[in-house]
């Protein structure tokens, strides 16, 4: 039977799932730095745009060099440890998590204003709707992001044209009393500060797209980025600049909560703003796909690292991880009822994890540039404008702090309990041990009882510690060959590693089997088998030993390939750098 081809996302499918995410801000970021920054709101989001600007080379770069699914989480585990990576990955969950219910909840209010609906019920059923969506398969759900892109570009261009119609027919006179109110917080350098700390809620989503780079065809993640700085950066500006022009600051605080569906019914009458409220709907609920896609790559990547149950590897006929879709599901439905849409609460989840993850990315191209040197990428972010990035979200992140100290602390209220599950998770086999010390010191009054579960566990903690780990060698030096032995040691759990050398015919191993006898006394836990091939170090071959052992390619190694290296690291299926 002939395998069926996995069909890529082009550039459009791929900007429309994370588009809708960051193009949806317009619709509240707009009321927000207008709140803060007063008549300057349009000059704190140019410095947001400014600021993504730098993140489009940080992520084109890492993802370059490194085009797997996982985002912040991908760099970090192909660069320090899984711990680091492990904070990331959770961080990045709990962004969506919140992203999903915000959004989905805010759709539901602006379809409140259009017909009555009891939200809490309509946001379960908006929910239900996308996991079926992505169950169903990322292709299929693209058509839908594709058309709420489309449908939502075209209403914020017809919002702008009649604004400046507006403006035409009605002249200066509110601009100029707005620009004349006194500056925001007292100074003009901490009315730009509030607005920009506030703005840079402006551009989540713009991360996502790197959780899901595997799906999108050769070359089209870098466009997405381009795409989707292109439209925050005009449109979001521009909103609030033209709110400046046709509304008093005192009448945007009044309509915060539908800011631009207000405008439009100013601007073009009730037909406009009907529209605007339905497109509000449309683009919310596009926002939510954003996080059920973006999760998916991510979850379905700490699996095959062994961060969670390979429960969720299971896939339908669609080859859609559905077990993924539906626990995503249930976490976002608790958290709607846990905080009984307290959609502030969230806010806070939001924002924080957000920025959180947006600064470990561009940590993690900072380690990328130190510990991968030679990885070939297409791209170079220069160290100068990532420091500023960085500086630039740890400044909003204080600044969120400044604004709204009760949602940091909502914040950490959801983060220690991930942060908890995934600990688990990476010392399993610590704590299996525990039980069974446990178990054994409790087995005399319950002997037979506490032997059966004494022998599963022992049966489960020899499974875990059975699979077997490869590493592929040319030669390294022996300092190289005793990190990756320590990088095994610390970060995987095993108790064999194949070192593979592919040699040509003619050369020899002699240095680096003495080598390998050294290192196989100075680890006593780790049983190490050198293996020799004849040939060339192929993808083909990668996936002939790959079934041939039954080792997946994610428990192969590699070090990081020179310049000269024939493949991207992407052809390799998988294989992971850990030097």
């Amino acid at each position: 039977m002939a395998k069926s081809v996995h069909k890529k996302l082009n550039e459009l499918q791929s900007t429309a799932i994370s588009g809708n995410d960051i193009s949806s801000s317009c619709l509240y970021v707009s009321a927000l730095t207008i709140m803060y920054a007063g008549q300057f709101a349009w000059v704190s989001l140019l410095i947001v745009a400014v600021v993504l600007f730098l993140f489009r080379k940080i992520y084109g770069e890492v993802v370059g060099a490194l085009p797997l699914n996982g985002g912040a989480y991908n760099v970090l585990l192909n660069t320090s440890s899984k711990k680091v990576a492990s904070v990331a990955a959770a961080l990045t969950v709990l962004s969506y998590m919140a992203t999903a219910v915000i959004s989905a909840s805010e759709a539901m209010h602006y379809l409140d204003h259009l017909i009555p609906v009891n939200v809490m019920l309509a946001t379960v059923v908006v929910l239900g709707i996308f996991t079926v969506l992505t169950i169903i398969g990322i292709s299929e759900s693209a058509l839908v992001a594709v058309i709420i892109f489309i449908t939502h570009l075209a209403s914020l261009s017809l919002l702008l044209i009649t604004g400046l119609v507006f403006i035409l027919g009605h002249g200066l006179d509110v601009f100029q009393i707005n620009w004349s109110l006194p500056v925001k917080g007292g100074s003009l350098l901490m009315a730009l500060f509030l607005g920009f700390s506030a703005a840079m809620l402006g551009i989540s989503g713009f991360e996502s797209s790197a959780n899901f780079v595997e799906e999108q065809e050769h070359g089209v993640f870098p466009k997405t980025l381009r795409n989707m700085w292109g439209v925050v950066s005009f449109f979001n500006p521009v909103m609030a600049l033209l709110i400046i022009f046709i509304m008093p600051v005192s009448e945007v605080a009044e309509n915060s909560s539908a800011l631009l569906a207000h405008l439009g019914s100013k601007t073009g009458g009730n037909w406009l703003g009907t529209i605007i409220s339905i497109d509000a709907v449309l683009v919310l609920c596009g926002a939510v796909l954003t996080s059920f896609v973006g999760v998916l790559g991510l979850i379905n990547r700490m699996t095959l690292d062994r961060i969670l149950p390979n429960y969720f590897l299971k896939t339908n006929k669609k080859g859609s991880f559905y077990r993924i879709s539906i626990a995503f599901l249930l976490l976002c439905i608790s958290v709607l009822f846990a905080t009984k849409g307290n959609i502030p609460a969230l806010a806070g989840v939001y924002t924080f994890s957000f920025l959180s993850v947006m600064a470990l990315f561009g940590i993690g191209n900072l380690l990328l540039k130190i510990k991968r040197k030679k990885l070939p990428r297409p791209e170079v972010a220069p160290v100068f404008n990532v420091l500023i990035a960085v500086s630039f979200v740890l400044i909003a992140f204080l600044g969120n702090i400044l604004l709204n100290k009760d949602s940091f602390y909502t914040f950490l209220q959801y983060l220690v309990p991930a942060l908890v599950v995934v600990g688990i998770m990476l010392n399993r086999t610590t704590l299996i041990s525990a039980i069974i010390s446990g178990l054994e010191a409790l087995s005399r009054p319950f002997r037979k009882f506490f032997a059966k579960s004494n022998r599963y566990l022992h049966r489960l903690n020899r499974k875990i510690h059975s699979q077997e780990f490869v590493f592929f060698t040319k030669k390294d030096s022996v300092a190289i060959l005793n990190k990756v032995m320590q990088y095994v040691q610390d970060n995987e759990t095993t108790k064999k590693l194949k070192v593979v050398n592919v040699y040509k015919i003619g050369e020899d191993n002699i240095q680096l089997k003495h080598d390998l006898e050294v290192l196989d006394r100075a680890y006593p836990a780790i049983d190490i088998e050198f293996i020799e091939i004849p040939g060339d170090f192929t993808p083909e071959l990668i996936d002939q030993l790959s079934k041939h052992w039954n080792i997946p390619k994610n428990f192969m190694f590699i070090a990081s390939p020179s310049n000269r290296f024939s493949y991207r690291v992407a052809d390799l299926g998988g294989v992971r750098l850990i030097m």
